[in-house]
């Protein structure tokens, strides 16, 4: 018989067909007899292999169970999230309307005791009990009248201000420019 005649049953005959189940069943019992061999001959080894089978299945289980338990995790998770986007969006909406207010800083005169130098274009204050005060000279009322223009013209290198300004005012003011 070729090989092509035993690939295709539909061409043998019926004794050829016999003959090819009997080779197929013996086939079976050379396998089966093969595999109890092994066990009669190992039987340490067939138990190890038992053993570790029966863990496999064990850790298979596991495994799902720890795969749904994931998904249901990360659903809820997803669900978490998204509640908490909801709030953030309209806190955010909020502080866009809400304007905060910060204190400002003293407009009072520098406490006594501190440095003086340490402020550029601030004079130190004049106190009546001071035998050397400003405030017995004549000139007090008109420097405490000195108005400064409204008109300033600014250059790149300095500043330059209306010639009727008193010299020490101007002096301060171009200092600052």
């Amino acid at each position: 018989m070729a090989v092509d005649e035993q690939d295709n049953p539909s061409e043998f005959t019926p004794r050829e067909a016999e003959l090819q189940r009997q080779i197929d069943g013996l086939q079976s019992q050379v396998i089966d007899l093969h595999k109890a061999r092994e066990t009669t001959e190992n039987p340490e080894l067939s138990s190890e292999v038992q053993s570790l089978k029966e863990k496999l299945g064990e850790h298979s289980k596991q495994l799902e169970l720890s795969a749904e338990k994931l998904n249901q995790l990360q659903t809820e998770n997803a669900a978490l999230r998204d509640q908490n986007k909801a709030p953030s969006k309209a806190n955010n909406k909020k502080r866009r309307f809400n304007t905060r207010v910060r204190p400002m800083g003293s407009l009072s005169t520098p406490i006594q005791g501190s440095n003086p130098d340490s402020y550029t274009g601030v004079a130190t204050p004049i106190q009546g009990s001071n035998p050397d005060s400003y405030t017995d000279t004549p000139f007090t009322e008109e420097i405490a009248s000195v108005e400064i223009p409204r008109k300033f013209s600014f250059s790149a290198s300095r500043c330059t201000m209306a010639p009727e300004i008193p010299t020490i005012i101007s002096h301060n003011i171009n200092r600052g420019c």
